[in-house]
């Protein structure tokens, strides 16, 4: 699915124009645009700057330490890494089942992360935009905005997210970092003065996403050509689905499907990701590329997350969500809904199901159990994955006779959704920027584009030895006097 705007004849002829910093995502990137003498854009790339390494400096370490080590990458979303760490480690210890309680209290922690995390993406981050307008001043179009216009909203928000968070907390000892999860099962179960404090707000929890649900509705359908258009690109889709073809975002096996909905695979045991999922690498970015190995590097890239999770999967076990589901897919008239802005609006349906689903479990007795461990005999060899807030996060891990760890491979949410990002902002380039004098707000639009997907830059940038090292040498006027490359073949050169 290569685009026009895919590569530039003579880069060096063109104007580059830079947005760094993103803003408004978790992590740090950049976009690059080439603009010709008549204001055509010829290439939009985005470029992700920071690099963590994680798949190189736990090698070495013993592979108990790997639910909490990992989870450092990111503070937003560390219950994911450490759940898909801990499921992985289960596989290492042989504990080929959980215990009841361990597997619901694992739940519990992962509807909790999810639900603070689309809390404070959609109200914090996004609803600027959507609330305002992508042109709105720039002093104006954030969270202060918000709660100086809509104070209601910006409450709600922030008290979904405290919830969530107080969930994980209880869950996990702790509300960012926490030891909940280790190999074969959970070290703690929730006692009745715990539950009744949950239990206290989770009817007013379950209104607010409800009404949060509602409110991108009616932002939706108020200009819905235009925000099924915008950034919309057709893909194929992948996520973890349930075993009866249910929304599953702990634990199931992988599904695949086109742009037109037709199946690609179905219900893959996730152990075996690497047999349909392959990763590859381009010189511009720290971030890897993967794709869908019977397709190809060039067509077979897709997109994860809300998205395509509620495309995906074949019904909701929560009521209110199901319904949301329903009305969600019949906008896409039996296909796959491709508006990148849908994101939001999927990604609400999802804090509703949490909700949903932590009072379900609330009231489930096993979540005060005590039989929480299981284990049976080692192996080498151990996968996890789930479904993160934003999309499908593999973790496998291979360790010698004396439990360390000797190799890791991460594929982290957002690199899942790496080509997809590119294609989306080179869609808006190519549709709303092309031939026009950039500005500020017209500049934004790439980033709303971005931020749709909820990039977490951070948690994806692992990748050792694929980007070139660029080294400028500036002087006291700050003017650059030299500029060498370190080049992915190892050759180094001067570029300025």
């Amino acid at each position: 699915m290569t685009t026009p705007l895919e590569t530039a004849d003579h880069p060096e002829q063109l104007e580059r124009i830079v947005i760094e910093p993103l803003t408004r995502v978790e992590g740090h990137g950049k976009v690059t645009l080439l603009q010709d003498e008549n204001k055509h854009i010829k290439q939009a790339r985005l470029h992700i700057v920071e690099f963590r390494g994680f798949e190189k400096f736990i090698q070495g370490r013993p592979y108990w330490e790997l639910p909490v080590l990992v989870q450092r990458l990111c503070g937003i979303c560390p219950v994911s890494h450490h759940l898909a760490a801990a499921k992985a480690c289960d596989m290492l210890v042989g504990a080929r089942d959980l215990t009841p309680t361990a597997e619901k209290i694992r739940r519990l922690m992962h509807f909790g992360q999810t639900l603070q995390s689309h809390a404070l993406h959609f109200f914090h981050l996004c609803s600027p935009d959507l609330l305002f307008g992508f042109d709105d001043v720039v002093r104006h179009r954030n969270i202060v905005g918000v709660i100086e216009d809509h104070p209601e909203i910006a409450k709600q928000g922030v008290l979904l997210r405290k919830y969530g968070q107080e969930v994980i907390r209880l869950t996990a000892g702790k509300r960012i970092h926490g030891t909940g999860a280790i190999p074969g099962g959970v070290n703690k179960s929730l006692n009745r003065e715990e539950i009744d404090y949950l239990l206290k707000d989770i009817d007013k929890i379950v209104q607010w996403s409800v009404d949060a649900v509602a409110l991108i509705k009616r932002i939706f359908f108020e200009q819905l050509d235009y925000h099924m258009a915008f950034a919309s690109i057709d893909s194929s889709m992948m996520s973890m689905i349930a075993e009866d073809g249910a929304f599953d975002i702990y634990h199931g096996g992988l599904r695949a499907v086109d742009k037109n909905g037709n199946t690609i695979f179905d219900h893959v045991d996730y152990t075996c990701y690497n047999d349909y999922i392959k990763e590859g690498v381009k010189n511009w970015s720290y971030m890897k590329f993967p794709f869908i190995e019977s397709i190809g590097a060039e067509n077979g890239w897709y997109r994860v997350g809300p998205l395509a999770r509620v495309n995906n999967c074949d019904f909701f076990t929560t009521p209110l969500a199901e319904k949301e589901r329903i009305e969600f897919k019949a906008v896409g008239n039996g296909k796959p809904v491709q508006s990148s802005l849908a994101y939001h609006w999927a990604r609400l349906i999802e804090l509703l199901h949490c909700s949903e689903s932590i009072n379900e479990l609330l009231h489930d007795p096993d979540i005060s159990g005590t039989d929480l461990l299981n284990k049976g005999d080692m192996q080498h060899t151990g996968i996890g994955v789930l479904e993160a807030p934003r999309g499908t996060l593999f973790h496998h891990y291979e360790i010698d006779d004396d439990s360390i760890v000797t190799r890791a491979n991460l594929i982290v949410s957002t690199t899942n959704n790496n080509q997809a990002m590119n294609e989306s902002i080179r869609q808006v380039a190519s549709n709303y920027l092309d031939g026009n004098q950039l500005t500020e707000p017209l500049l934004n639009q790439i980033e709303v584009a971005i931020r749709a997907y909820d990039p977490c830059l951070s948690c994806a940038t692992h990748a050792m030895g694929k980007m070139p090292l660029e080294i400028s040498l500036v002087n006291e006027k700050d003017e650059i006097i030299d500029r060498l490359e370190k080049r992915v073949d190892g050759n180094i050169r001067r570029t300025l």
